[in-house]
């Protein structure tokens, strides 16, 4: 029996947890706001804090550090290449030197969307098919697109950036995310979106509320549209939408799907199955775990 400590990095909260590869389960798992204002030097004293007091309370050996985070990463050196301003100053950490100094043990780190991605490519929805693209629908919209078990990161590392695929009206993510769907809510009732939030949406729409139904029905015209246009580009599979609102998948799926074909030639949309995530907040850590075990293997071989 291993155990691997396994560390999410969000905007809002970092989840964290210990991994047992024999039961295939987290034996322990938690979370704490990140503070992401506060910027990288914090979210580095924070993350070795909660590594060390989970090193204290594995019951088997550890094996190794895994890292999902928010940022564009630079998979060989495990360093942050790139953080927008919600995170300041976290460009350029060398996060995974920084942990294996700390620890003496390895650590591997990815993006937190490829992270998603990988969960449901092997314990998730996307389980058995060979390609899948990954959609996190939140604030923005982030991908990642998985091919036979690899993550596709592209020359700089920022291939699936896909919320700033251009659209009519605007970027992907402003047009098809949650932050677009309060926004609209919001303009239409002469509200301020932060008294607003997509469950909230949803709830009045179901209740009947027209401004909330009509624009659901215009987000989801939008997530047709946009991902449609990655389809014809990548080919997946299956494509995964994830992200908090995606659990409202009763309501959501058919609308998405009509939208999608309504986009796609028929060949093409034959071939492509829209499905929601099966992993939601654990989803990170568990995508790093696997990335973790791939990236460890092929340093071993020397194919990385």
């Amino acid at each position: 029996m291993t155990h691997y400590i396994c560390i999410d990095i969000g905007g809002t909260s970092i989840k964290y947890g210990i991994y047992d590869d024999a039961s295939q389960q987290f034996v322990r798992h938690d979370s704490t706001p990140t503070h992401a204002d506060q910027g990288g030097p914090h979210i580095v004293i924070t993350v070795l804090g909660l590594i060390e007091d989970l090193s204290h309370a594995a019951t088997a050996p550890l094996y190794g550090i895994c890292v999902s985070t928010a940022g564009m990463v630079d998979c060989a050196t495990g360093s942050i290449a790139y953080s927008s301003e919600l995170i300041p100053r976290y460009t350029g950490t060398p996060l995974k030197s920084m942990i294996e100094q700390q620890t003496g043990l390895p650590c591997e780190v990815e993006n937190d969307v490829n992270c998603a991605g990988l969960a449901e490519y092997h314990a998730g929805n996307a389980r058995g098919a060979k390609t899948a693209l990954c959609l996190t629908v939140g604030t923005g919209i982030g991908g990642s697109y998985i091919d036979h078990g690899r993550v596709l990161h592209g020359a700089g590392g920022s291939a699936c950036e896909v919320g700033y695929i251009h659209l009519p009206g605007g970027d992907f993510q402003d047009l098809a995310s949650t932050t677009a769907l309060v926004r609209r809510v919001a303009t239409r009732k002469n509200m301020q979106a932060e008294d607003l939030s997509g469950k909230r949406i949803f709830e009045l729409a179901q209740q009947g509320d027209t401004d909330c139904a009509e624009a659901i029905n215009t987000m989801t015209t939008y997530l047709g549209m946009g991902i449609a246009n990655i389809c014809y580009v990548l080919n997946p599979e299956v494509v995964i939408l994830g992200g908090g609102i995606m659990a409202q998948s009763d309501y959501l799926g058919g609308p998405i799907r009509r939208a999608l074909d309504d986009n796609l030639r028929k060949p093409v949309a034959r071939a492509t199955s829209l499905r929601f995530a099966h992993h939601r907040n654990r989803a990170g850590m568990l995508g790093a775990y696997y990335h973790f075990r791939y990236m460890q293997e092929s340093r071993k071989h020397g194919s990385f």
